[in-house]
């Protein structure tokens, strides 16, 4: 069930995706271990938590530590490699994805998360009005680099 060919990067064009001059864009060092994990996260739309991912690579990668995939997570997700999503009510594990492109997600009551369709997604953040964001930056003194939609559903 891959969204792409495994060394594609989500967000970038297809056929681009040399993982070692991705990870030196975005200031990591190419591991063998950061290759496995992200090419695990790439390769799935179920938005896994760590300890999901760790059992997806443990197969490829058997000597691989949890907090290792932890680590590796962060990493990612502080370079822009991956998106961090909260998890159920902020309480619950986090959950990681490799599509950084804007899309909106729905966290059901399960705990899964699923993206919402591209068209929906791109309705709704478009619906979000530009006066609004320029308001809120002189309002709270920030600059607005992203809008971001999260849905709960059953």
């Amino acid at each position: 069930m891959s969204r792409r060919p495994v060394r594609d990067i989500p967000g970038e064009p297809e056929g681009s995706g040399d993982l070692r001059e991705t990870f030196r864009e975005h200031g990591l060092r190419c591991t063998r271990q950061r290759e496995v994990i992200y090419e695990a996260l790439a390769a799935t739309k179920a938005h896994p938590t760590a300890e999901e991912l760790h059992e997806m690579v443990r197969r490829i990668e058997p000597g691989l530590s949890l907090a290792t995939v932890y680590n590796t997570l962060e990493a990612f997700s502080e370079t822009g490699l991956c998106r961090k999503l909260a998890g159920k009510g902020g309480n619950g594990a986090s959950r990681y994805d490799a599509d950084v492109t804007p899309h909106v997600h729905i966290a059901l009551k399960d705990g899964r998360v699923v993206d919402v369709p591209a068209d929906l997604s791109s309705a709704m953040l478009g619906a979000v009005p530009p006066r609004t964001l320029a308001e809120l930056e002189e309002r709270l003194g920030v600059k607005i680099t992203g809008v971001n939609v999260d849905l709960s559903g059953e």
